[in-house]
């Protein structure tokens, strides 16, 4: 996919004329001698100077690049004042651009991991005055970072923030099949049969939800339960075990994407190191 940007680009690049590239009339012999001073060609970088219009939109942690364009096309982005709804369109360094309304500046790339304590909801902020993570790394980033999916107010666990657009839109879209291990405790004993119901397939409000794995937790009483899925739909986890009678008193998110909580308490947050960056970004 890259590549044919890549190719794009090159064969815009090509179409712009240089001052060595204008075609001019060839000299007869007669004319009289003449000096010509040699015009210094333009560098390569300084003829394509400028960034692409939706990259520059990710870059701002607004969205997936692919988001962008439907943005664009759409008439949210200004540039220096104006409409643009240009693909292609190359965002200068002096350039000011607005999403709807707001200005927007590239940033430097960041990935904070929260273990997420209860009684924090999932939300940017809260006209109610509740908790929300939010709160809980203020002091993480001077860039502005977002959570990757959610977790209701009572789920506790891994929690993923990022300015990364692209990344975020791939670790939230089913048909990459993003990881996701929780630990539920429920209300009582699941009982071997229901165990068995929850293997594979089930329907879920008329809807199918795939069940990677689920078994009991070694060494634990028989409520406390290891499930593995990949959906990312609301409150799927304590649907799924009310589908065959039991409610979920707790529930804990273990493993997101690979990553766990190994060494971050409760509360805490730490920085993706740059091999969890590099393998979240090669996941298929």
């Amino acid at each position: 996919m890259n590549s044919n940007k890549n190719s794009s680009r090159g064969r815009q690049e090509g179409k712009k004329s240089t001052p060595l590239s204008r075609k001019s009339t060839p000299l007869s012999r007669k004319s009289p001698k003449k000096e010509y001073k040699k015009i210094k060609e333009i560098p390569k970088s300084d003829v394509s100077s400028g960034i692409r219009l939706n990259k520059y939109i990710a870059n701002s942690g607004v969205c997936s690049r692919r988001e962008a364009d439907t943005y664009i096309e759409h008439g949210s982005v200004e540039v220096n004042g104006k409409l643009v709804t240009e693909m292609g369109y190359k965002v200068q360094p002096d350039d000011v651009v607005r999403f709807d309304g707001t200005s927007i500046t590239p940033e430097q790339k960041r990935y904070i991991l929260l273990n997420k304590p209860k009684n924090y909801i999932t939300t940017m902020d809260d006209d109610r005055g509740r908790k929300t993570v939010m709160e809980l790394i203020s002091n993480a980033s001077k860039e502005r970072i977002y959570p990757v999916g959610r977790l209701d107010r009572n789920t506790t666990g891994l929690l993923l923030f990022t300015n990364d657009g692209d990344l975020a839109k791939k670790l939230t879209h089913p048909k990459h099949n993003v990881r996701k291990l929780y630990h539920a405790s429920l209300d009582r004993k699941l009982e071997l049969r229901d165990l068995e119901k929850l293997r594979g397939e089930v329907i879920i409000e008329g809807r199918k939800v795939f069940i990677d794995a689920i078994s009991y937790v070694d060494g634990e009483p028989k409520s406390e339960i290891g499930i593995e899925i990949h959906s990312g739909r609301n409150r799927i986890v304590r649907k799924i075990f009310e589908h065959v009678g039991y409610k979920v008193n707790k529930l804990d998110r273990v493993i997101f994407a690979e990553l766990t909580k190994r060494n971050l308490p409760r509360g805490r947050w730490r920085e993706l190191t740059n091999l969890e960056v590099t393998n979240l970004q090669i996941m298929k």
